[in-house]
Order: structure tokens, then sequence, then C-alpha cells
């Protein structure tokens, strides 16, 4: 006997993709198990947290809102129409709904099943290019050229264009996998799985694959009694097993896994099952994958509640930062990266000391990053260095508007100090009333440094000459901003000092050539890497940048690349200061990463030889731009 019903649903799914690729009778076949969904307008069909249902969906009548929580208020980023799919998370990850789909007026569903759907996708390759095709390209279908460039409900993070890098970088997974014969006793390989803790072992022969057992193998065949468990592993190994090469991207992991249903793929040397074993991927590595994603850790930190949220995205940072060396990103992008995520994580604990207050704002503020942070060059976990600048008010409001934002402050930085930024030694943090102050005491407070120049004042200023805008009201920060350069205008004696202290720092050879390294106290015999080297550089483009008028460019890499810019007489040096900058950064990160500390002092005697010549070339451009300091400031009487 026929069914209406599952006729009717074919007859409007073979008008849209990917449905349009399969036949009348494998529509009607999937139509007979597919559940019809009513939704009443404003309604929530499933939220973001939400674990992923069995479930994906088409819109059959009425329209689906799909949004993100961005700065704690709902954004609608796309509108699922007649014919649209969504909800197509489960097909390609395990971890929860990303977005929110709530229904805009009332709408019909069709939802259908995942795992009937599923032999379809595999078997069908229009079909899967299509589901592919979409994920890929960020689109809830592909071949809509007006709507190209949404996005397809939930699988990925949206407006973060790092997300669809990140999909097309090769995945981490387990090199040296265990292996066992094919006449390896199955008590024995169970044994060794859970006593490695482990999901799957490959079968191999003379060291290429012939199969896998998996956990599941195990639960379905052996704990059920279908077999006993002192068979040889032969009889209930999945075969073949699934091989690809090495360098598999993200999403060609998944691609794979969903052609497949599976959840293992075996890593060989050409990617056949005809060379040697090189390696594992579970689903577990793509769900790691996932997590370390900087659109990810981004929307986690805006949805964090508490420090300790805050503190588990700054340690999944270290992950981002190894994985994104050991796939060659330039030192730069990751430092941009990870400068995101740190501004993200100072502004969230921003508003969480804000929430935590008893009252709000008394008047406009500023939150500012000052030093490495507000240069985006901290990438390992060092102290917290920042400001807080408010609006000028009456003189009889003033004390109580500046405890205010003290407290807060303080509120802040004891956040920042549970995620993993320590405190600063020397206290120049917003929490110290000599760095929490309105824009009239900012200005005033910078006029001293900048036309009475002394040793002290130069230090600070050197230090709050970097600082970037956190959260707040942006146009505070731009009055110091202006204030700043309207004194620093070709004032000679401010460059004076500021150029003598860029060069107290020299370039750290001797005079045979040989590494100036610390000759006492708990770093002896160590090469610090930052004051050294790296500051030096540091503290020459902030001079030049400052003496060019040149705003709103802080980090010194951009600083040198932009002075090449300008300078193209000059192009040569700053293009070479710029790669010495990021080659030293690349040190000392690694050298963080290795020693989890904060990679400031380099133990020479584990360099390569390669690497101690790498390091010394880094040198030269230091000497280099500081002579040219010192003909253009005409410093030779100060130095």
């Amino acid at each position: 006997m026929k069914n209406s019903i599952a006729e009717r649903i074919a007859d409007f799914l073979k008008n849209f993709p990917p449905f349009n690729s399969l036949t009348y009778t494998e529509l009607v076949t999937i139509s007979n198990e597919i559940q019809v969904v009513h939704v009443e307008k404003n309604h929530v069909l499933f939220k973001i947290g939400d674990k992923t249902h069995p479930f994906f969906y088409v819109v059959k009548e009425g329209a689906i809102g799909l949004s993100v929580t961005s700065d704690a208020e709902e954004a609608l980023i796309d509108k699922c129409d007649e014919g649209d799919i969504l909800g197509l998370r489960p097909f390609f990850a395990k971890n929860n709904y990303l977005m929110t789909a709530k229904a805009r007026e009332e709408s019909l569903l069709y939802a259908i099943p995942i795992d009937v759907f599923k032999p379809y996708v595999s078997q069908n390759a229009e079909v899967l290019s299509f589901l592919l095709e979409s994920f890929a390209s960020n689109t809830r279908n592909p071949y809509d050229k007006e709507n190209r460039g949404k996005l397809i409900s939930e699988n990925v993070i949206y407006t973060e264009q790092s997300s669809e890098i990140q999909y097309f970088q090769p995945i981490s997974y387990t090199k040296s996998p265990i292996t066992a014969s094919r006449k390896d006793i199955v008590k024995f390989v169970a044994q060794t799985m859970t006593q490695s803790k482990i999901g799957s072992v490959i079968i191999q022969d003379n060291s290429l694959p012939v199969g896998i057992v998996t956990d599941k193998d195990l639960r379905s065949k052996i704990a059920t009694g279908l077999f006993p468990i002192d068979i040889t592993v032969d009889q209930i190994m999945s075969a073949p097993v699934i091989t690809v090469a090495e360098n598999i991207s993200i999403a060609e992991t998944q691609m794979m896994m969903l052609k497949h249903n599976v959840g293992h793929l075996c890593v060989t040397a050409d990617g056949t099952n005809k060379s040697k074993i090189m390696g594992i991927i579970s689903e577990h590595d793509v769900v790691v994958a996932q997590a370390n994603n900087p659109g990810v850790l981004l929307k986690q930190t805006k949805r964090a509640t508490r420090s300790k949220e805050l503190k588990a995205v700054r340690e999944k940072l270290n992950d981002l930062i190894q994985n994104s060396l050991d796939k060659n990103i330039p030192i730069q992008h990751i430092s941009s990266l990870v400068g995101e995520i740190n501004i993200a994580i100072t502004k969230r604990a921003v508003e969480l000391a804000i929430e935590k207050m008893e009252e709000q704002p008394p008047t406009r503020f500023a939150w500012m990053n000052i030093g490495s942070q507000g240069r985006k060059e901290q990438l390992l976990m060092t102290d917290q260095d920042n400001a807080l600048v408010f609006e000028d008010v009456e003189e009889e409001r003033y004390d109580d508007v500046k405890k205010y934002f003290l407290e807060l402050a303080e509120k802040v930085t004891k956040t920042l100090h549970k995620v993993g930024y320590e405190f600063c030694p020397a206290e120049m943090m917003a929490s110290n009333p000599m760095w929490c102050k309105s824009v009239t005491d900012w200005n005033k407070q910078y006029n001293s440094w900048i036309n009475k120049p002394g040793e002290k004042g130069i230090l600070m200023c050197s230090i709050f000459f970097d600082y970037d805008f956190i959260v707040g009201y942006e146009n505070l920060v731009d009055l110091i901003t202006d204030n700043i350069f309207a004194n620093v205008h070709n004032n000679q004696l401010f460059f004076a000092y500021l150029g003598t202290d860029a060069l107290k720092n020299p370039p750290p050879l001797g005079f045979f050539r040989q590494f100036l390294v610390e000759d006492d106290g708990e770093h002896k015999d160590t090469f610090d890497i930052k004051s050294r080297a790296i500051m030096p550089l540091v503290d020459a483009a902030r001079l030049l940048v400052l003496s060019q008028d040149i705003k709103g460019i802080n980090n010194t890499y951009q600083r040198y690349k932009k002075l090449a810019e300008l300078e193209p007489q000059n192009a040569d040096l700053f293009e070479s200061c710029a790669e010495a900058f990021s080659t030293l950064s690349l040190f000392r990160t690694e050298e963080g990463l290795t020693n989890n500390n904060n990679g400031r002092y380099l133990n020479l005697n584990e360099l390569s030889k390669s690497d101690k010549v790498k390091l010394k070339n880094a040198f030269q451009p230091i000497r280099d731009i500081q002579d040219a300091i010192k003909n253009r400031f005409q410093l030779t009487y100060f130095t």
C-alpha cells in the first residue's frame, strides 16, 4: 500500500538539492522515516550548547532564524526559508550546537533521521559533494548564487575567517599507533587497549594495515556474547581499514569519516593499504582540532560567566600556538590570532566585573592594554599591564568616580590573575591609582613625560606608548592619542631621550662574536632574548613611528612594515628588522612552550649549530637600526 504522506514529502524534496540527486524511489524510502515538525513563532528548535539531534531539518513552510550570542546580545546571522537545510552539525562534529535556531514565523519542518540518510550520502557522490561543498564554503546552499557566502546553519563559527582556514589545515593525529597481528587473541588486545587508554588497535600484516578493532567492535561482538573473548582478532576486526595520506586536513578527515561511516582512519605513507602504517586519526582528534579553533575559543570567551571558563580558554591557547607552529604558520599571524583572543578574554573580564559591581559605571571609560599586550605580542603567559581612562567629571565627583573605577579595576585584575596573567611586579595596572585617571589627568601625565623627559619619564613613556583600546569608549583613548602626537611633533629633546633609551641594549655579541650571556644569578650562562635582542627592536620601532607621526600601529612587526612602505630608500633595513623580530619571537615562543615558562632565557647549549647561526643573523639588523637611529637623531653625544 502506498504511503501518500511519504510521497508528498518526496514530491517536495525532489525540487531541492541535494535531494534532487536521489532517485524518486530513494526519496520515498527516506520520506517514510521523516517526521513532520511544527514550530510556533518565536519557539526554539535548538539552541547554543544543546546536544545535537538525531535529525537534520528541511524547511517546508515558514522561516527559521539562525543566531549566535555576541556580547550578551542575540545576533541574527542567517534565515532559512523553503527548501533550506539546517541542523547539519551532527554529520560533521560530535560536539553541541553552536547556533540557535528559532522560528521567525509559524513553520513546518521535515526532520530527516541522520542514520537513515547517511547511507545515501556515502553511496551518492553528488549528495556528498553538496554537503561538503556547503560545509567548506560556509553556505547553506552552494548552488544558490544570490546567497553564496551565507552560513550553512551551525557548521562553522560565523564571521571567523580563521575558522574556514583552520578546516583546511592538517589535522594532528597519533603517530606510531599500537598495532596487533591477525592471530593475536582478542582478550589480550582488549587488555592492551585498556592499559594504553586507547579506543582502537590497527591490525597489521608485515606493517601493512589489514583491519582495525575498536571499542565498538568489543561492545557489539564480544560483550554481547556473539563471539568468545579467546578467539583471534581477525574474526572480529573491521576490514578493510580506511586509509589516508599524511597531512590530511580537518575538512578532508570529516569527509572521509562521513563517506565511509567510520570513526577512525589509518594514516599510511602513501595513503593506501599497500604502504607502511604511519598513524591513526580518531573522531576525538577532530573534536580536539575544533576545540582549538580560534573562532571557537573566541565564542567560548564571549559566553564565559566565570574566571574558570576564561582560564580554560587561555590554557587552550598554548595548544593553538603549538599546532600553528607545527603547521609552519608565520609567527606574526599566530601573534595576531592570540592577540585577538587575549583581547576577548580581557574584555570579558571587564564585563563580568561590571556585572559584579553594585552600580553601573558612573561615567564613560575605556580599558587599555599596555606593553606587550598593547602591541599584541604576548604569546606566552606573562604578567598583565593595563590602564584605565575615564571621562572628565566635575571636581566634586572626581574622587567618587575614581574610587568606583579603582574598585572595578581591582576586580578585573584579580580575574585576569585567576585566568593566568600574573600581577605586574611594578604595579603597572589599572588598579593602581597612578594608572587610573581622567582624560585630562592622563594628558597632563603624558605632557610631563614628553616635555620634561628624564630617565624615569622615558621608561614610563616607552611602556605607555604601546597601548591598545580594549573595551568602553574608544574616543577617550583617541583624545589621549591626539594629545600625545601634538606634543611629540618635532620635539627633538624628547626624541633624543627616547632614542638614547632605545640604544641602551647594543647588539648582544661580544668582540669575538660570542653571545653575551648572564654573568650571575638564577639565569647564569643563559641568553636573555627579551632584553638583549627583542626589546632593542621594539624600542627602535616605537621611536621611529612616533617621529613619523604614525598613529594606530602598535605591533612591532607591523611598525617596521609601515616604515618600509613610507621610506622606500630604507625598505631593506626595515624589512630585515621585521624578519629579525619574527625570528626572535619564534625562538622565545618555542623556548616557552618547551619549558612551560615565558621563554625569556635561552639555554644556548640546547640549540643546534644552525639555530645559533640563525639567532646570530637576527642580531645584525639590531646593529643596523641602532646606527640609523644615532644618525637620524644625532645621538653621538648622548651615547
